[in-house]
């Protein structure tokens, strides 16, 4: 089997949390939790995730890369720029495992990924990927600039054969109004294959009442793959004009400690399962299994060690 070289692009911040004796200090970010996931479910299946970001020459930056290789991440294409830090954010958890974060983050590296004179070459790079995956969030927390590079740059990816793959995760205060948000969302979707998209999210941003008019929507912009998450609920999965359920991963209420990731981390199974050969029935299934152990850790990332089997 052919090896696979996925691209993800986004952005990681140092996470704060509560812990019993002060604070526990981390990394996470949609992108770079899914990255991290998918680069773990399939080490040794000829699947190499490339890390695409911008970071600072700080201890934290270079923290950060060093756990990232120590991963199976690829580091190469990572920006780093001598006058900018990542961002960082602070998560409240309550009794139910749901979280709320607190960000600090308008100047960091990350926003300034494709304003660099080295953005060309970057992108040139780029090209040689079978499959790129990014969110609402990577698309969101680019200067305008540099949002409209990485858009021309995906329109001759997607026309040289190249893949892209989208995880909406809408966050409202990161865009300067809702029409703002919607018009960038339906520019990416209009280049992507596999759409991975929350349903609560697209409810946000588009005021969805039903299912049907996100399928409509995202299935009208020419989407092959669409995976409609809604937490521990049933996912939906529409490919080839065939819409099917898939239950989730059982977990028990009270083992539920925390949800951050969850989305992420599903997909990231989800993925996993698709690149190693699975159909798209197996690979939602899959995600609710990876999902639903995340969640029963705290913090975005979980200990190696308790990773699921997808015998992928």
């Amino acid at each position: 089997m052919k090896s696979l070289n996925i691209a993800v692009i986004g952005e990681c911040m140092v996470e704060l949390q509560k812990k019993e004796n002060g604070l526990e200090q981390t990394f996470g970010g949609d992108t770079l939790n899914t990255a991290l996931y998918l680069s773990r479910l399939t080490k040794n299946k000829g699947v190499n995730v490339s890390y695409i970001t911008a970071l600072g020459n700080d201890p934290f930056s270079l923290d950060m890369l060093e756990k990232w290789k120590v991963e199976g991440i690829n580091t190469d294409l990572v920006t780093q720029l001598d006058n900018k830090q990542p961002g960082l954010y602070y998560i409240e958890t309550d009794d139910t495992g749901e979280r709320s974060f607190h960000y600090w983050r308008n100047d960091a590296a990350a926003k300034y990924l494709f304003d660099q004179k080295e953005t060309t070459a970057l992108l040139d790079s780029l090209f040689s990927f079978d499959a790129i995956y990014l969110s609402g969030i990577s698309i969101a927390i680019l200067t305008d600039n540099g949002r409209h590079v990485l858009l021309a740059f995906l329109e001759q990816y997607k026309a040289q054969g190249g893949k892209v793959l989208f995880d909406n995760n809408y966050r409202p205060k990161l865009w300067n109004d809702q029409s703002e948000a919607m018009s960038w969302y339906l520019k990416i979707l209009a280049l992507t294959d596999t759409a991975l998209l929350t349903f609560e999210d697209e409810q946000a941003l588009y005021g969805d009442d039903h299912l049907e008019q996100c399928i409509e929507r995202t299935s009208k912009s020419g989407v092959n793959e669409l995976i409609i998450k809604r937490g521990s609920k049933d996912c939906l999965v529409v490919q080839n004009d065939q819409a099917n359920y898939v239950a989730p991963y059982p977990v028990e209420k009270e083992k539920i400690i925390d949800t951050t990731a969850a989305g992420d981390s599903f997909s990231a199974g989800f993925l996993a399962k698709r690149f190693c050969g699975g159909n798209t029935l197996e690979a939602a299934y899959a995600g609710h299994v990876v999902a639903g152990t995340v969640i029963q850790y705290k913090g975005a990332i979980i200990p190696s060690n308790v990773m699921p089997d997808l015998s992928l």
